[in-house]
């Protein structure tokens, strides 16, 4: 699906670049394999992991803030709790972490349930218009 403008764009272009960051912001030398902040941060036992979860969690916090579905919400969710769970096997998550990149993962999830949702014509919350129709919002009665 070709990239639709949504009302959230600029948002969804931030939650990107946090992404890109935290999954392949590095290039190991030997193996061009692409690593970021949560591969890093995932070598320090313990914390490390705890640390990573964080940028992941404002991800999905952004995603119910724009409106996402509970199905798509559910499913950022367990892309966390794949890489939480075998991130805390000792340099086996460390590996896995390299591929799985849930962060790039989930906010692509998020980009294709919104543009789909700007697609159908429905409605966003907190008076975000689709399709640039506008919303008018009802005036307070005058007493």
């Amino acid at each position: 699906m070709p990239n639709i403008e949504t009302p959230h764009e600029e948002r969804l272009q931030s939650l990107e670049r946090l992404a890109h960051g935290m999954d392949r912001a590095f290039r190991v030398p030997i193996l061009g394999a692409r690593v970021g902040w949560d591969s890093i941060l995932g070598l320090v036992p313990g914390v490390g992991d705890a640390l990573a979860l964080a940028p992941a969690g404002y991800i999905v916090l952004s995603g119910y803030r724009m409106g996402a579905s509970t199905g798509t919400l559910a499913r950022m969710v367990g892309n966390i709790g794949v890489d939480a769970v075998i991130g805390t096997i000792p340099l086996v998550g460390d590996l896995f972490d390299i591929g799985w990149k849930a962060n790039l993962r989930n906010v692509a999830i998020l980009r294709r349930h919104l543009e789909k949702k700007t697609m159908a014509g429905e409605p966003w919350p907190n008076g975000w218009p689709a399709g640039g129709s506008t919303i008018s919002t009802p005036r307070p009665a005058r007493h």
